[in-house]
């Protein structure tokens, strides 16, 4: 299967450079290369892309407004391209419905590895970048509530409570499998009936239920 991308950027030497990256993957196609937020939208809406790549400060049509509109509309993965200098900007972009981030300095593997992840469905997040993450969204105070009834963690099996606090430590389906000595299919079976019970669009809004319900507390 090849996975259809679209990179949005205002920055021509960013965007170019990853779609060259991307573009070199047998198993990845760039089919359009965005400025703006709008032309980002547009793209999406035009060649249904299986990921969109936003970055989130760009002129007019911002990437978190773009990323609200790409998850309201259609199917595709959002992932952010972001800094930590850019954190004020996180939460909004994990309530807009975006999959995952990369640090716009991300390694040309981890580029490359970031895309097949997120169209699999896996974590995007590594633990360190996990921990940082909503290290700093929680420590903003009380949030606007997550979609579905997140408080009620009752509905959960104790191995799906399990499963939702590992996925909170960025886990990825393999580490999950490891730790708690079962199968990955176990594993995905697991998430899924965590995403489902809850009402979770995808494993980042995990992570982040899994520290706003004190399951996980900070520093954990």
């Amino acid at each position: 299967m090849t996975i259809r991308v679209v990179v949005a950027d205002d920055q021509e030497l960013v965007r170019s450079g990853f779609a060259m990256i991307l573009q070199a993957q047998p198993d990845i196609e760039v089919v359009a290369e965005a400025g703006d937020g709008a032309q980002a939208i547009e793209a999406v809406r035009r060649y249904a892309p299986d990921v969109v790549l936003l970055d989130i400060r760009m002129p007019g049509v911002d990437g978190i407004e773009a990323a609200r509109a790409v998850c309201a509309e259609t199917d595709c993965k959002v992932v952010m391209l972001t800094t930590f200098d850019q954190d004020d900007y996180v939460y909004e972009a994990l309530h807009a419905g975006a999959s995952g981030f990369l640090l716009k300095d991300v390694r040309r593997g981890d580029l490359v590895h970031a895309v097949r992840v997120v169209v699999a469905g896996d974590s995007l997040l590594a633990p360190s970048v996990a921990r940082r993450l909503v290290a700093d969204v929680t420590g903003r105070g009380a949030p606007p509530a997550l979609p579905g009834p997140s408080e009620e963690l009752g509905v959960l099996t104790a191995r799906e409570r399990e499963t939702l606090v590992l996925l909170g430590r960025g886990l990825s389906n393999a580490e999950i499998a490891a730790e708690l000595v079962v199968s990955e299919h176990t594993v995905k079976t697991h998430v899924s009936n965590v995403l489902s019970k809850l009402g979770l669009r995808d494993r980042i809004q995990a992570v982040i239920c899994a520290y706003e319900t004190g399951l996980i507390t900070r520093g954990a």
